[in-house]
């Protein structure tokens, strides 16, 4: 780790790496140590992830942690409207990269269903992570374009998933530049979380970070609406 800094009100902390390996190693470290005492103090513990190439050797290495997986609840916080053997879906990438080795023993709920598309999928998806209740860690990423999940710059349905006081846990979304539907979490449920990081990789990420902290649209950049909320602590984990 090369530095670190934390805001004044103690809830936003960022921690720059050497490498990928330092990163994911130290990222493993604290999803451990954040769904073991989940576990120890509740019984049960959740964890929202993303799909992409970025927390891949993330996913590998987590999975072969030692810990009562049994108690703990993987879910997404993105999904494609892809059947789950799809090349593109995310379940299955984390079914075959994390939902591994120890970590099999994990409970997974998807957010992709039995309906024709995302928007008759919704009340479905909401009602599947209901019992969730607050989650014990939500892990981000972020593309290019600054999206995170599937909040989009120009989606239609952008306001409602970024609407804090909504109501909704899970909307359907078609990105402008992207393909497949897309069932997201809102803004309001990816925040009842106990911790989220931001999972980022790479100079250029590093640049649309930057560009994000210096403005407030959350509109043009939907990654500010996780940057710059008070609402849940954050970790930034970024490498070279």
């Amino acid at each position: 780790m090369i530095e670190g800094g934390i805001n004044p009100d103690m809830k936003l902390l960022e921690l720059e790496f050497e490498n990928s390996s330092a990163l994911d190693a130290a990222l493993v470290s604290k999803v451990t140590e954040l769904l073991t005492r989940a576990i120890k103090n509740s019984g049960t513990a959740s964890l929202v992830v993303s799909g992409g190439r970025t927390p891949l050797a993330f996913f590998h290495m987590l999975s072969q942690q030692v810990l009562d997986w049994s108690k703990v609840v993987v879910t997404l916080a993105d999904e494609r409207w892809v059947d789950a053997d799809h090349g593109d879906s995310n379940e299955k990438l984390v079914r075959e990269n994390l939902l591994i080795n120890e970590a099999h023993a994990a409970e997974f709920i998807p957010l992709k269903n039995s309906a024709m598309d995302a928007v008759e999928g919704e009340l479905q998806s909401e009602s599947d992570i209901e019992s969730l209740g607050q989650f014990t860690v939500v892990i981000l990423g972020m593309g290019d374009d600054g999206h995170t999940a599937s909040l989009f710059p120009g989606a239609k349905t952008l306001a409602l998933g970024l609407d804090m006081n909504s109501g909704r846990t899970a909307i359907a979304v078609m990105p402008t530049a992207a393909p497949h539907q897309r069932m997201t979490l809102t803004l309001p449920r990816l925040l009842d979380s106990q911790q989220i990081i931001l999972h980022i990789k790479g100079a250029g990420k590093q640049g649309v970070l930057q560009a994000a902290q210096k403005g407030d649209d959350i509109t043009e950049l939907p990654i500010r609406a996780i940057l710059n909320q008070h609402v849940a602590p954050l970790s930034i984990f970024w490498a070279k």
